[in-house]
Parts: C-alpha cells; sequence; structure tokens
C-alpha cells in the first residue's frame, strides 16, 4: 500500500472508480431492498385497482352511457275528486201517456199540438158527441115524468091519509098508495142516476189532460175514429221535467249516491246543464255489466227526449296518487307500473287503478305518490332493465322526448 492510497482511504476520499459494490455495507443493501418492496407494493396495487376499480368504473361507465333516455315523474298524492265520465239519453222524467178514457168516437177537433204547455184538465182533443147528447137529453126527460108520476103518488097518498081518520079509507088502501109512492121516489133516483152516468160518459168523450206538462208527442187528428185500442194519443212530459239515463259500469255505479250533482252536455250544443242524480238503477244488465243513473233536469228547448248527451257524475273525494293514462300498463294480471330503482334499474310494480279524471287515472293501491315512475316508455322497457331517467315535474309532464321514443335499449 503506496502513501497516497493511504492517506485517502484515511481522509475517505478514495476514488469512485476504483470502489467495488462490496464497499457500500451492509447499509446500503438495506436501502436498496426497502426501495424494490415498495415499488412492488406500488405496482401490485395498481393492477389490483386496474382489476377490480378502474375495469368495473369504465364498464358502468359504458353501460349507463347505452341505457336509453326516459322520462319519470313523482306523482305526490293529490286530494282528487272523484268523477265519473260517462253517456246517455236524454228523456222525459215522468212521461205521461195518454189515450181514450170513454167509448171514443170521431175526433171533431184537437187543440193543441206537439211542444205546447198544457194545464191539468185542458181539451186536447174534442170527440163527436151528437148521439150521446140525445142520450142526455132523453134521460133527463125521463127524470121529470119520474117526478112527475112520484109528485102524484104523494098528493095521493096525503088525500088518502086525511080520508082514513073518517073511515072513508081502509088502511089497505093507505098501505097500497104509500107503496105507490115510494115506488115513484125510486124511479126518480134511478132516472137521476142514469142521466148522471150519461152525463159523466159526455164528458169522458174529450180527451184531457191529466197533468200540467209538456205535449211531446201527438198522435191524432180531426176526423180520425179512436176508441179503447187506440193507444197513446198524446205523450206529456210531467212538469217539463227531463232526465238524462246515464249508462254507468256496476263499479263505478257502487261510488255514486242519490243527491250528487252531475253536468250534462247535450250533442249539438256547448251548454252545461247541472242536475241531480235522483234515481240509482237497482238492477245490472247482465249483458254489458252495467246500470242506469237517472238525473233530474230542468225544462230546456235544448233538451229533447231522445237525444244524446255525456255527462260527469261527481262521485266523492279521495287522496291518491295521480298518473296519466300513459305511465300505466296492462297485462293477464292487470294494472302495473315501472318504478325506477336506487340503480336505476325499472320494477314492474302492481297497481289498483281507481277514479278516472280529467288529470290522470288514481291510484288506490300500490303506490305511496314518492317513487319515480316511468311516464311514457313503458312499453319499450323490462323488468330489470337499466335507464338513464329524467324527472320531471307530474304537472309539466310534455310531449314525448326524442330519446323515449327508441325502440329499444341497444344490447
Amino acid at each position: 500500500m503506496n502513501y497516497e492510497s493511504t492517506v485517502n482511504a484515511e481522509e475517505g476520499e478514495a476514488p469512485m472508480d476504483d470502489m467495488p459494490d462490496t464497499d457500500v455495507g451492509p447499509q446500503g443493501s438495506r436501502v436498496r431492498t426497502f426501495l424494490f418492496i415498495i415499488a412492488g407494493l406500488v405496482i401490485l396495487i395498481g393492477v389490483g385497482y386496474f382489476l377490480l376499480g378502474g375495469g368495473q368504473s369504465d364498464d358502468a361507465g359504458s353501460g349507463q352511457e347505452q341505457a336509453p333516455l326516459v322520462t319519470v315523474i313523482a306523482p305526490g298524492r293529490t286530494n282528487i275528486e272523484g268523477e265519473i265520465a260517462t253517456t246517455g239519453t236524454l228523456a222525459a222524467r215522468r212521461a205521461l201517456p195518454v189515450g181514450v178514457a170513454g167509448e171514443g168516437g170521431r175526433v171533431v177537433s184537437v187543440p193543441v199540438d206537439a211542444g205546447q204547455w198544457v194545464n191539468a184538465g185542458q181539451v186536447l182533443a174534442v170527440i163527436d158527441r151528437s148521439v150521446q147528447s140525445q142520450q142526455a137529453a132523453s134521460a133527463d126527460a125521463q127524470v121529470k115524468v119520474s117526478k112527475a108520476d112520484a109528485n102524484l103518488a104523494k098528493a095521493n097518498l096525503d088525500r088518502a091519509l086525511k080520508l082514513v081518520e073518517r073511515g072513508f079509507v081502509s088502511k089497505a088502501d093507505v098501505d097500497r098508495l104509500t107503496a105507490t109512492h115510494d115506488a115513484a121516489v125510486a124511479r126518480v133516483n134511478v132516472a137521476q142516476a142514469k142521466a148522471r152516468e150519461l152525463r159523466a160518459r159526455n164528458a169522458r168523450l174529450n180527451i184531457v189532460a191529466p197533468s200540467p206538462g209538456l205535449i211531446l208527442e201527438r198522435n191524432i187528428e180531426p176526423g180520425q175514429v179512436v176508441g179503447g185500442g187506440s193507444g197513446t194519443l198524446f205523450l206529456i212530459a210531467k212538469g217539463g221535467e227531463m232526465e238524462l239515463q246515464a249508462n254507468v259500469g256496476e263499479i263505478e255505479l257502487a261510488n255514486i249516491s242519490v243527491g250528487i250533482q252531475a253536468q250534462v252536455i247535450p250533442v249539438g250544443t256547448d251548454r252545461v246543464f247541472t242536475g241531480q242524480v235522483w234515481q240509482i238503477s237497482p238492477v245490472i244488465d247482465p249483458q254489458n255489466r252495467q246500470g242506469t243513473a237517472r238525473i233530474a233536469l230542468p225544462y230546456s228547448p235544448q233538451l229533447r227526449p231522445g237525444g244524446f248527451a255525456s255527462a260527469i257524475i261527481k262521485s266523492g273525494r279521495i287522496d291518491a296518487p295521480l298518473l296519466p293514462e300513459s305511465a300505466i300498463q296492462s297485462d293477464d294480471t292487470g294494472s302495473f307500473v315501472f318504478v325506477v330503482g336506487k340503480d336505476n334499474k325499472v320494477v314492474q310494480r302492481p297497481v289498483t287503478t281507481g277514479i278516472v279524471t280529467m288529470g290522470g287515472i288514481a291510484i288506490v293501491e300500490g303506490l305511496t305518490g314518492n317513487e319515480h315512475i316511468v311516464l311514457r316508455a313503458g312499453g319499450f322497457l323490462s323488468p330489470g332493465e337499466l335507464i338513464k331517467p329524467n324527472l320531471v315535474k307530474a304537472d309539466k309532464a310534455g310531449p314525448l322526448p326524442a330519446a323515449e321514443t327508441a325502440s329499444a335499449p341497444q344490447s
């Protein structure tokens, strides 16, 4: 060993080129090992993140991008005034058919026509009574004859009673005269009864209105011969009152009670008439499963019996979610909606529908109102399918967006 080498070694300044790797010592080896371990851990963490986190995130992002954009609503709960929309036929509330009450005969005149108002007892048609008048005159004459006979019998009886006390007339003669007088009085009563009968018959020859009201039909003309078998000659709406005979399904009929209001709109006019349900059919037609709700209406020229009209009947109030018809689907098991879950996957949920209103259909069972419901695209979705929900307010659900009209999600 030379002096320079010794001096440099002692001073710690030995040349690096000449220093072998083994001269680093145990401490340098440990540092390198530590660095290699850290590098390995970083690599393992990166690979694990890529395999467990990064890969799944990319897949989820790719699936979300492929999911269709679908409009959904949160309907909440609404205090709904129940309305039942129906149709029916207008008719007279009380139709009075009028025919021949007497023996009939030839019609002389008809002073009224359809569409006119009449009073109770007013003459609707006059029947020829020339023969009946002569019969009545004969009956009156017979009454006078009977009264004359009765007066004569009474006079004879009075004279006999005065003479019987003097012994000029026997008691047998008095009894005979008394019987003659009584028979004469009886004949007077018979003649009077017959005369009254003929006068009553003659009064029934004329056809009269049984009650005040509006004439709906006139089926009689002057010169016509009418009798007991002539049928209905006049049809009168009693008091002019009308009604709508509304056809209602048996389920809706159970929600209607007498006295509730209804709005009636006749065909051909935009005028709305307010009426009340005054009678509910006690039976259901087994063919169409419907009953009749009779809605009383005041008289109006626009209400013509036989006409067609629509009606909205009030049926109480309920508190329930209200959905548009487009949100409700149906199958063999009944009605259902698509509810969006937390993972944006749709779930089919059965529901029970209730009152149908102008604003939508009430859901009485199956929803609380806080769910997100698919608004229109339910026909293109399947249970468990992933979507991109676009939440809109229930009262601002606009037309079907273009993204939602896509035929189906891309697979």
